[in-house]
């Protein structure tokens, strides 16, 4: 399954209680989301447990966002900085990382907020 930054962003906002963003999150399957959640447990941004049968997720448990996930999601929650993340670096085909995406969003929130590099 490949990543995809859109959902990362839906689960991240659904936690922290956006109905639209839970709403919107709830109508990918249990597979993508149980996959996703795992993803952002590995990248430390979740504390949560997906339950599997085999390697197929048929469900999850959230516990809470971690300081990081709310950094994250703090510096990605601006639709503007999003559509131009997704335009600037999670690019199709292009290659990028997850930190590579954390420092331009970190740079463009510190433009955005006209702090000093």
């Amino acid at each position: 399954m490949k990543r995809d930054m859109e959902l990362v962003r839906l689960i991240l906002q659904a936690i922290e209680g956006s109905e639209d963003a839970g709403t919107k999150m709830m109508e990918r399957s249990i597979e993508e989301r149980g996959y996703h959640i795992s993803l952002l447990v590995d990248a430390g941004l979740l504390i949560a447990k997906v339950h599997t049968d085999g390697d197929k997720p048929i469900g999850y448990f959230i516990s809470r966002m971690t300081w990081a996930g709310h950094d994250f999601l703090d510096s990605m929650r601006d639709d503007t900085i999003w559509k131009k993340a997704k335009e600037h670096v999670i690019i199709p085909g292009a290659s990028w990382t997850f930190d590579i995406l954390k420092e331009w969003a970190k740079h463009e929130l510190k433009q955005r907020l006209s702090l000093p590099e």
